[in-house]
């Protein structure tokens, strides 16, 4: 068949990692100048996606494929380094939800949410994936309550 008559599929905005074939989150500027070291900075352009695959290791990959693996990054970034902090804008980490299991009350993740909330936080730009922490800070505690 002719390709002259062949329908190419819309873009619909989405992005899938070129390695582990992941729905990337979008990300712009801000996280890359951030989290990109500078050496690396250059393969991608304004904007790119984040792989959320933990085993992954690409950290942010374009639309042409190409990409910045987690030894290119200036720090650590959850979920690729789970000692990193989950919330880039508050510091909030694996064991402050740990510590909240162990004690029975999740008086951090409250505390984290309150001000993930308000204007102090800057996920946009401070977070990796330039997304709120919320709804995984909030995951990653129901996980590790049902766990005990």
């Amino acid at each position: 068949m002719n390709k002259a008559f062949v329908r190419e599929p819309d873009d619909d905005g989405r992005a899938f990692c070129p390695r582990c074939k992941s729905l990337g989150s979008p990300v712009e500027s801000g996280p890359l100048d951030r989290y990109v070291a500078a050496a690396a900075r250059h393969k991608l352009g304004a904007f790119g996606w984040f792989c959320p695959y933990q085993q992954c290791e690409v950290a942010y990959f374009n639309q042409f494929e190409a990409v910045v693996t987690i030894d290119e990054l200036t720090q650590p970034v959850y979920p690729k380094d789970l000692d990193a902090p989950i919330c880039a804008c508050f510091g909030y980490a694996y064991d402050d939800a740990a510590a909240d299991v162990a004690e029975g009350a999740p008086r951090r993740t409250r505390e984290l949410v309150a001000r993930g909330q308000s204007p102090e936080a800057c996920c946009h730009d401070l977070a990796p994936d330039g997304q709120s922490c919320l709804a995984a800070v909030q995951q990653l505690y129901l996980r590790l309550r049902a766990a005990k």
